[in-house]
């Protein structure tokens, strides 16, 4: 990989060490570097310029350029003049490691029922090396609400969950840990959290409880020799820091009089206090008492997080287990508002412990059911990529980097029942080469997002931070902005997008026209549904549609509920509404239904204008197919980003 090159930020686990990492000889330097703008761009929120991507890359203009070109005909990224923004299609990167992982489709139910009944949020997350990732959101609506999305990358040190997973670390995970803790001791490389600047200040009272919690280990089982009580002389914790194991006899002490965050003397910033001096110290930063927080989790089997990421915030975790090793940790997360950490604790642990005994009973019949029917592991169907490839050569030259879209294609190879695949596997399911597909997974493993063993490779939880956590949040109506914008420049006429709200319709997305006479409605307006094409589309998907209360607003408009009815069965039939001047006099529309992964109704699609621009013929022969081809594009947006996820209706 070129010098020129920078790692990506927010590996958090492989910060340090994945930074001099050498690269394979065989690695393909264009998806190492479409990689690298990919997690720039989700570090930036899913929006940057592209002269912003090029600083923060290091990369050339040229192959900034290049990059997003490729992404865009790829569908990951939307071209915005001179922005970059990643685009709904890039989820399916991330759904291809959650297919594969299962635990989403088992779990998540259980889970959101948790979160239901304790109205506080509910999270899933899994241990990638040395940080937690989110796979499962259930997220409860208040003024003071959870913000993490599925995909943020999280230290372990700093939350519930870390401890439970850094139970079955061994000592490389430990040398990890250690290692990205010197290299990044403000926690820079998680844009998830608030920086880690927060040293925590030894009072009297704190050193009462500090000699209570020694005196506590020199009766505690896991702190005696040879069945005996330790003396304060062979007492390994008395005089030294219980989190680190060094001696902080004042001689000895780095800490004393230093801020920790940042090694400068605090004597000149700060009076000193009474009854301070050189006997007085401070605690390490936040997540520097980890390891014996690894060694409370392992006994207790839960953990708690008292406001390690930021004041207010408490979790309870505990781990699922699937043939005895952790699946997946279940954390309530809630604000000192509402529990503080011991009440959350002594509160709900018990129904917590109820939920992952549900979950890990869950695990065990998909385990039976998945072997007492055993079937030949899956291959994906052929993508038709080397058609694509051919096709985007053509049309783009050489701005079309056929490397990075063959290497990206590589991870949808994975999915449900195709958790392991073998090389041979990988290049059928995209239908590369053999060779091309080693060099993509060879260059995919150096970065972190396979792993192999024994000749079989596995997508690991980084794969979610290849632009899941910015999309994770994205409404219906964000995903439909761009295609109403593109159809309202196509047709020269206002375009809508619209949802069903009892026996109304409430507009959420809107382009309009520049025309002197044109159809002006503004997001959030409600109208009755029965008299507009956009609720009749979604009132003929209902099994008893609200028909009460037709009034007339035209001279044209239908108020017989029979009548309506019949229109509503049309409108079912041929899978689109048209409305000429019911709603107002002048005013002409049509309408296309939006349906979710099941099949469900869940919004709505219109072109609007004045009657003297078009005539229903011209509408059904002109509009309708366009109109029909974006609802089309929208749809598959929605199914790439709601399939193991609620996308917002507004």
């Amino acid at each position: 990989m070129p010098s020129n090159v920078a790692p990506a930020p927010g590996t958090g686990t492989s910060s340090a060490a994945g930074a001099e990492a050498v690269v394979p000889a065989e690695a393909v330097t264009p998806l190492i570097r479409g990689i690298a703008v990919l997690r720039r761009l989700t570090d930036a929120d899913g929006v940057s310029s592209l002269s912003g991507l090029e600083r923060s890359t290091g990369l050339a203009r040229s192959t900034v350029d290049r990059i997003t070109a490729t992404l865009a005909r790829r569908g990951y990224v939307r071209l915005d003049g001179r922005d970059a923004v990643l685009a709904p299609r890039l989820m399916e990167l991330g759904n291809a490691y959650l297919a594969a992982l299962r635990l989403p489709r088992l779990l998540d139910a259980h889970a959101d029922a948790l979160a239901d009944e304790l109205d506080e949020s509910v999270s899933l997350a899994v241990g990638d090396q040395d940080g937690i990732r989110f796979i499962h959101q259930a997220t409860r609506r208040r003024a003071m609400s959870l913000s993490f999305r599925i995909g943020d990358l999280l230290p372990a040190e700093r939350t519930a969950p870390g401890p439970l997973f850094a139970t079955e670390w061994g000592d490389r995970e430990w040398a990890r840990w250690h290692e990205r803790r010197a290299a990044d001791p403000e926690d820079r490389g998680f844009p998830a959290v608030p920086a880690r600047s927060r040293p925590i200040e030894y009072g009297e009272d704190d050193r009462n409880d500090e000699k209570d919690r020694i005196g506590a280990n020199r009766t505690n089982p896991t702190n005696r020799k040879n069945g005996k009580d330790l003396t304060a002389a062979q007492d390994p914790t008395v005089g030294k820091d219980p989190t680190l194991g060094k001696d902080l006899t004042v001689g000895k002490d780095p800490t004393v009089g230093k801020d920790l965050t940042v090694g400068k003397s605090l004597a000149a910033d700060r009076p000193e206090e009474p009854g301070a001096g050189r006997s007085a110290r401070r605690l390490p930063t936040l997540g520097d008492d980890f390891e014996q927080r690894t060694a409370e989790a392992r006994e207790a089997g839960w953990a708690l997080d008292d406001q390690l990421i930021e004041p207010g915030l408490v979790a309870l975790s505990m781990p699922v287990r699937e043939a005895g090793r952790i699946a997946c940790v279940v954390s309530v997360v809630s604000h000192t508002s509402r529990h503080t950490a011991a009440d959350l604790r002594d509160t709900l642990l018990p129904r917590l412990r109820e939920a992952v005994a549900a979950m890990e009973r869950e695990l065990r019949e998909a385990q039976h059911a998945e072997s007492a029917t055993p079937t030949p592991r899956a291959t994906a169907a052929p993508s038709g990529l080397a058609v694509w490839t051919g096709a985007s050569k053509q049309e783009l030259g050489r701005e079309f980097i056929e490397s990075l879209a063959r290497g990206l294609t590589v991870i949808t190879a994975f999915g449900e029942g195709r958790a392991e695949l073998n090389l041979t596997e990988v290049a059928q399911a995209t239908g590369l080469a053999r060779a091309t597909a080693r060099r993509a997974l060879i260059t995919l493993e150096h970065l972190g997002y396979v792993t192999a063993h024994d000749r079989v490779f596995r997508l690991t939880p980084r794969v979610l931070g290849l632009g899941f956590p910015p999309l994770s949040r994205t409404s219906l109506a964000e995903i439909a902005a761009p295609h109403l914008t593109e159809l309202s420049q196509r047709l020269h006429d206002s375009v809508s997008l619209a949802v069903l709200t009892g026996d109304e319709i409430q507009y959420t997305g809107r382009v309009s026209t520049s025309r002197v006479m044109s159809v002006h409605i503004t997001i959030g307006t409600r109208l009755p549904a029965y008299p507009t094409a956009l609720g009749r589309v979604m009132l003929a998907d209902l099994p008893e549609p609200p028909l009460t209360e037709l009034l007339p607003l035209t001279p044209r408009t239908i108020t017989d509920p029979a009548r309506l009815k019949a229109v509503l069965d049309r409108v079912r039939e041929e899978g689109y509404a048209l409305v000429d001047e019911e709603l107002e006099v002048g005013l002409r529309s049509v309408a296309v239904p939006v349906r979710e992964r099941g099949g469900r109704v869940v919004a709505a699609v219109n072109v609007a204008m004045h009657s003297s621009r078009r005539t229903p013929e011209e509408c059904v022969a002109e509009v309708l197919p366009e109109l029909r081809a974006a609802v089309g594009r929208i749809e598959e947006d929605l199914w790439v980003a709601g399939r193991f996820r609620r996308v917002p209706r507004t």
